[in-house]
Formats: C-alpha cells, sequence, structure tokens
C-alpha cells in the first residue's frame, strides 16, 4: 500500500469519472441515514482530502460495502457506523462526503 501511496496511483481511486453511467437510486450523505438504516456506499465527494479518503478505505469504507448506522445522537455529535463488522465513529466533516444509497424501508 506505502508504494501506491507515493507514486500517487490511488490518489483518484473511489471518485466518480465524468463517464461512469447515471444510476436510478438516490444518494445520500452517509451524516443523513437514521439510526438503524443501512445503505451501500456508492462514491465520495471530491471536497474529500486525499488522505481521509484513502485513510477511510484502508478501514473498509469502499463502493459497494453496506453500512449502517447504529447510534445517531443529537447536536451534531459523532455517529456511529458499522462497516465490514467493524464500529466507527466519524463527525460529520468526514461523513457528510461519503454518499450512500440507502436501502428501501419495505
Amino acid at each position: 500500500m506505502t508504494c501506491l501511496l507515493r507514486t500517487g496511483t490511488i490518489r483518484n481511486f473511489g471518485r466518480r469519472s465524468s463517464a461512469a453511467t447515471n444510476r436510478n437510486s438516490v444518494t445520500v450523505p452517509l451524516w443523513t441515514l437514521a439510526r438503524g438504516q443501512c445503505g451501500a456506499i456508492d462514491r465520495f465527494d471530491d471536497a474529500l482530502r486525499d488522505e481521509y479518503r484513502i485513510r477511510l478505505m484502508e478501514l473498509g469504507f469502499h463502493p459497494g460495502e453496506t453500512v449502517s448506522c447504529l447510534h445517531a445522537p443529537a447536536l451534531g455529535a459523532p455517529r456511529v457506523y458499522r462497516v465490514a463488522n467493524t464500529t466507527f465513529s466519524l463527525d460529520d466533516e468526514v461523513a457528510r462526503h461519503v454518499f450512500v444509497r440507502p436501502e428501501d424501508d419495505d
């Protein structure tokens, strides 16, 4: 992984190219998921700094991976998410740049 970081070959990994096909499903920021709601990670916002994008991907936040909101406290406190059978706490400054496709509540 270090070699890839030094060469910069993964700089755009996780970003959607302009040639990507449009999907009919709606994407929302991870921060907007309610407690108990799940979604599939779709992409990272281009405004997310590369070091955060890389670290999130090292932790398992990959496009297509299912993420669920375990705890959403009030007043802007960090929220707790589960991805790849691991639990993480993310604040809004990061979670607002991760876009997910929420699962339908059938």
